[in-house]
């Protein structure tokens, strides 16, 4: 069992973390005061080729794997970009997985090179706001008419639709009352977002500023046929294929963001004075720290092992559901033990600790809360009753 990074896995991080250098801690600062998308982070991720990390080397990506994936975004998270920095790119790393996996040759050599170049930025539509986790019983409905599906409904906490050019759809195409079972009748599209027919309302939020999250009306949108990814109604099958890659990117990023914050902490409490003393050398303050370390070490461990699973083909549920809960919890203890270990001026936003607690709350909340995680694990892996 070899646990070393290889060459090329260390490499893909440096590389990385030397563009991120070019953006500094008043860069990130200034996008979470004023906002807006930071598209010059962007550009110079995609410029540098890693967009299309996990993108076939046919359709212009590097076709590396979900490992190399999230040492690359739990790079720039530990960067000092946090979730601003990760969220921007994330959609365009992991989101169009269902059509590398079920697209057609034609959609795959349509869609994916746009999105490995950073031409387009897709946003994924999936909740809603009445049904939450549930996603069998989504309200929104695309009706078939000829060529193409017209879509009427409703989508929430939908990322960069302010600026996304793409959408990445789920909707009902069979009413839910016509189907043998509540996963059937989803079906799944990537077409073009179309803002005549989109109305988008930003949520105003906590954190990440910089990347906006928002309501989604639909109202008459209509996609041709040929943008239907795999068959109708499978939707939900496909979708389940992105998840757990997902949890593991978004793990990575909670872990990147909460070895920051540690960072920040340890390197306050050496030169923080205080009765003639570093603060650091106060137990009090060390063993929590200490502490954080060992939680966040434990959780990347986690996700290198799901990563691996997922790669390898081995089925990583659990592994990946693991690992988006403890790097999720152990984010969030560290980012806010860098407060404590600050002090009041934790709470100065020129610190930026505090910003990081804000962020960190993205990883444990979402894509699925540590609830449920708990729930899933308790039923698949230890074989007790379904709750919910």
């Amino acid at each position: 069992m070899n646990f070393a990074l290889s060459d090329e896995q260390i490499s893909i991080r440096d590389s990385v973390a030397k563009i991120c250098a070019d953006f500094d801690d008043a860069y990130w600062l200034k996008k979470d005061t004023e906002g807006g998308f930071p598209q010059d982070f962007f550009d110079a991720i995609a410029k540098a080729g890693w967009l299309g990390i996990c993108i076939p080397e046919e359709f212009g990506g590097s076709g590396l794997g979900i490992t190399e994936a999230a040492l690359m975004t739990g790079t720039i998270a530990q960067s000092g970009a946090g979730m601003s920095g990760a969220s921007a790119v994330h959609m365009n790393i992991f989101g169009l997985n269902p059509v590398v996996v079920y697209g057609t040759q034609a959609q795959k050599q349509r869609m994916l090179p746009p999105m490995a170049r950073g031409e387009d930025k897709a946003c994924f539509a999936v909740t809603e706001p009445n049904t939450g986790l549930n996603t069998t019983q989504l309200k929104t409905r695309a009706v078939k008419k000829g060529d193409r599906y017209v879509v009427d409904g409703q989508k929430v906490w939908i990322s960069t639709a302010q600026v996304a050019s793409k959408i990445l759809l789920l909707a009902r195409t069979t009413p839910l009352d016509e189907v043998k079972k509540p996963t059937h009748g989803l079906s799944l599209f990537y077409t073009d977002f179309d803002r005549s027919r989109i109305r988008v309302h930003e949520i105003d939020k906590m954190g990440r500023k910089a990347v906006d999250s928002n309501e989604l009306f639909f109202e008459g949108f209509e996609i041709p046929e040929e943008d239907r990814i795999g068959e109708e109604g499978r939707g939900f099958d496909y979708i389940l294929h992105g998840m757990n890659p997902e949890r593991i990117l978004i793990a990575a990023e909670a872990v990147g963001i909460g070895r920051l914050a540690l960072h920040r902490a340890t390197e306050y409490a050496k030169e923080r004075r205080v009765f003639g003393l570093a603060i650091g050398q106060n137990q009090a303050i060390q063993h929590p720290l200490a502490q954080n370390w060992a939680q966040l070490e434990a959780a990347w461990l986690m996700i290198m092992s799901a990563a691996w699973q997922y790669d390898n083909g081995i089925p990583c549920g659990a592994a990946a559901n693991a690992a988006k809960y403890l790097a999720g919890e152990a984010g969030y203890e560290a980012c806010q033990q860098a407060i404590m270990t600050h002090g009041g001026f934790g709470y100065a936003k020129e610190y930026h600790v505090e910003r990081y607690l804000r962020e960190v709350m993205i990883p444990r909340l979402a894509p699925i809360s540590p609830q449920l995680i708990l729930c899933f694990i308790a039923e698949k892996v230890l074989g007790l009753p379904k709750s919910y």
